[in-house]
Parts: structure tokens; sequence; C-alpha cells
């Protein structure tokens, strides 16, 4: 088990921008890093349930049964698409600039849900823990379980250690778009564009 390669390919896969990191990004600039750090979790328990579908072989009924990846994949990709519609239309204003603590359990269990609900109905992620986990497992090393599991942990933790870095990079970028109120617009526009094109992407691909 070569952890080091292993952890390498984590890293190129985490660096290429997704709905992740532009939902991270965005979270942070608008609600602050706690409730990017929220949605950070999100995604950190939804990769785990897809390390845990994987290592039960559900991936595999999305290869025997298309229809599956299909349904996971159109909702999932509504589900993108309506984050992004709702950034577009969302008014200018960052709430980076507010002090009310009221606003705060509100926003950490909505950067929460969207972590989750992002990632775990976007069927590519199963696919790509599916595929990646057994190329790094080695029989000769033990038990396959503990390996899987090893690995599983690995892949959430690495995921979640970027994705604090998104989340706390999304709060600087918020301080300085606070100051220049055209920019924010150009942010937000930006952003919800990207994540509806993501989400019509999701929903129109074919094959596994």
């Amino acid at each position: 088990m070569d952890i080091g390669v292993f952890l390498l390919a984590l890293a190129m896969v985490y660096l290429l921008p997704g709905p992740d990191m532009i939902l991270l990004l965005h979270t942070g600039a608008r609600d602050g890093s706690r409730a990017a750090l929220a949605t950070a979790v999100g995604l950190a328990l939804a990769r785990a349930c897809h390390v845990a579908l994987a290592a039960t072989g559900l991936a595999l009924l999305f290869r025997t049964a298309p229809w599956t990846f299909d349904a996971v994949r159109i909702v999932g990709g509504v589900y993108l698409a309506w984050i992004g519609l709702q950034l577009l239309r969302a008014p200018v204003g960052l709430a980076v600039e507010s002090s009310e603590c009221a606003r705060a359990p509100v926003s950490l269990w909505r950067g929460f849900r969207r972590g989750v609900l992002t990632n775990l109905l976007n069927p590519k992620a199963l696919l790509f823990c599916s595929v990646l986990l057994p190329q790094f497992i080695q029989p000769q090393n033990g038990p396959l379980g503990v390996q899987f599991a090893l690995l599983g942990g690995l892949l959430v933790l690495a995921g979640f250690g970027f994705d604090s870095f998104y989340a706390v990079s999304g709060e600087r970028m918020g301080r300085w778009l606070a100051r220049h109120r055209l920019m924010q617009r150009v942010q937000q526009w930006g952003f919800g564009g990207i994540l509806l094109g993501f989400g019509v992407r999701l929903a129109l691909i074919r094959d596994l």
C-alpha cells in the first residue's frame, strides 16, 4: 500500500475546481468560515457514506442497473442547479459584514445540509471511491476490510483538510468583497453560474 502515491492522487483531485470547492468558497464569502466549515463537515460525512457504499459494492448497482445511476445524477444535477439559481437570485450583501449572532445556527445547519446533499447526490463521487480505493489495496498487506477502512479514512480526512482551507479562504475573500460591492455581484453571478453549469452537466452525462 503506497500511502504517498495515494495521498498525491487525492491532492490532485481535491485541487481541481468542482461544485464542492465553489460551494465552500461562496459559503465562506457570504456566511463566514463557521458556516463554510459546517459545509465541509457535511461534505466529509457524505464522502464517508460513499466509502461505505463503495465497500459494500453498491457502486456495482450503477453499472448493472443504469437507471439507478440516472435517477441519482438527475436529482443531484437538479439540486446543484437549484443552488446556483438561488445564488443568482439572492440580494447583494455578505453576512460576514454582520454581527447578528441569531443567524449563525441557521447558516450552520444550511451549510451542513448543503454539504451533505451536494456530494451525496453526485454518483460520480461514489464511482470515484469504488475505482480509486481498490487500486491501492494489496492482499499481502493484511485484511482487505482494514485496508479499505484505512484508505477511506484518509480520503475523508484529506478532503476535510482541503475543504477547511477553501472555507477559510472563502471568508477572507468575503472580507475583501465587502469593500467592493460591484465585485460582490460579479462573484455571486460567477459562482451561481458555475454551480448551475455543474448541475446541468451532471444531469446530462450519459456514461459511467
